[in-house]
């Protein structure tokens, strides 16, 4: 962005990226900006010297008010957002806004006052983002999505503290109904696939100082295809968390689970499936290698109620069978990863018939989240019976008494009212 200051640095002309100049400048703690309107550079240094004079003699009149700018509601929002939000929202969340704030929206908003910031304004904000990125790919609807989301987090807390009356329209315009697409999963014969690649990697790993951690991918892949928890859920997960009962409305083995996660803390009962891959990732154990190692000793660690599940990291392992398998990628193009196991354990429950309303609560998420995104490509969930039902058909009334039955309502009510 190619700028100038003249005035001795009271005043900034600079262009962002188009044909016309602007300028910029601070009087009494707030940014003031316009457009010069000019191409030329000494024609738009003249200009924004008179716009300037005329600002001073406004604001020395009493004629030009001041206002709360947005930076300042900025700096406050995040001063309270990190207290009030402690141990609720994920530190990286908080972080976020922060980064947000800081890399885009105060260098296009931040001297702006809290009232010239409307629909219009937001949108250049939107078209300046797509036009002038620097890394050559358009930022994803998602980030726009999310930087729209803290600025409406900050002109909220200006209405808390009464620096603005309402808050601005900042639907994106244009806006069609969204494509009703579905996340990354694994179909009954592509799960199969994994899980018997899995095996075999335990069973013959191409590396033998990796088998533990080769036979513990291959119970992850087996314990969240059956109990559908979060990878993050799962990663906190501990041994003191996992009970394994005899389930009555069922008749087998299966895990009940305290499950620490997004949602906070909630139950998750599993699929019998999950009895066992937990069974073997609770009995197994751990070597680790440490100094040990350079004496060809290894000592052996075994399991506490206080230990995680999943102590290891089996990402690349992961993906490299995903890869090996031709898995990675499902038809859409989309990526599977570890979240796509509890993708996989939700739409297999709706194919076999589960109750949408239990599996959101299973799953800890919503019905709405379930319909949305999985039940509306699940073919089972659509009841042929109902869809092809047929209205039966009318005999033909006879002459004498039953043809006032079977005629229109209100040819009915004209007879019986004589009209």
């Amino acid at each position: 962005m190619a700028s100038h200051e003249i005035l001795g640095g009271l005043v900034q002309v600079y262009r962002r990226g188009g044909l016309t100049w602007h300028c910029a400048t601070s009087l009494k703690g707030r940014q003031y900006r316009a457009s010069t309107k000019e191409t030329g550079l000494e024609q738009a240094k003249a200009f924004a010297e008179d716009w300037y004079l005329g600002l001073r003699g406004k604001l020395a009149a009493g004629v030009l008010k001041t206002e709360t700018t947005f930076a300042v509601a900025a700096k406050k929002f995040e001063q309270e957002y990190a207290i009030i939000t402690e141990g609720q929202r994920s530190p990286k969340w908080v972080e976020g806004h922060g980064i947000r704030l800081r890399l885009h929206l105060i260098p296009f908003f931040g001297g702006m006052g809290l009232s010239e910031i409307n629909a219009g304004t937001v949108q250049d904000y939107r078209v300046h983002r797509i036009s002038t990125t620097t890394t050559g790919r358009m930022p994803a609807r998602s980030t726009l999505h999310d930087e729209v989301g803290t600025l409406r987090q900050v002109l909220k807390t200006a209405i808390r503290h009464k620096w603005l009356s309402h808050l601005p329209d900042l639907s994106p315009p244009y806006k069609t109904q969204g494509k009703i697409t579905h996340r990354p999963w694994f179909s009954p014969a592509e799960y199969k696939q994994l899980y018997e690649a899995t095996r075999q990697n335990a069973k013959e790993p191409k590396n033998p100082h990796f088998r533990w951690e080769a036979e513990q991918l291959h119970d992850f892949v087996l314990f969240m295809g059956n109990t559908g928890l979060r990878p993050d859920e799962a990663k906190q997960l501990q041994h003191r968390d996992i009970t394994i009962v005899d389930d009555r409305d069922s008749g087998g083995r299966i895990l009940e689970i305290e499950v620490r996660g997004k949602r906070g803390i909630g139950w998750c009962k599993s699929m019998p499936g999950a009895v066992k891959p937990y069974e073997r990732l609770r009995d197994r154990i751990k070597p680790v290698r440490g100094k040990a190692k350079e004496s060809g000793e290894i000592v052996v660690k075994t399991p506490r109620p206080t230990d995680p599940v999943f102590p290891g990291n089996y990402l690349k392992m992961f993906n490299n069978l995903l890869d090996s398998q031709n898995l990675k990628l499902d038809r859409d193009g989309k990526p599977r990863t570890a979240y796509s196991l509890r993708h996989t354990y939700i739409c297999l429950r709706l194919m076999d018939g589960a109750d949408v309303y239990a599996i959101a609560k299973n799953c800890r998420t919503s019905v709405e989240m379930i319909e949305k995104f999985y039940a509306a490509h699940i073919k089972t969930t659509l009841d042929a019976s109902v869809i092809n039902t047929r209205k039966p058909r009318r005999t033909n009334p006879d002459r004498k008494g039953n043809r006032a039955a079977t005629a229109p309502p209100a040819q009915q009510i004209r007879r019986a009212t004589g009209r």
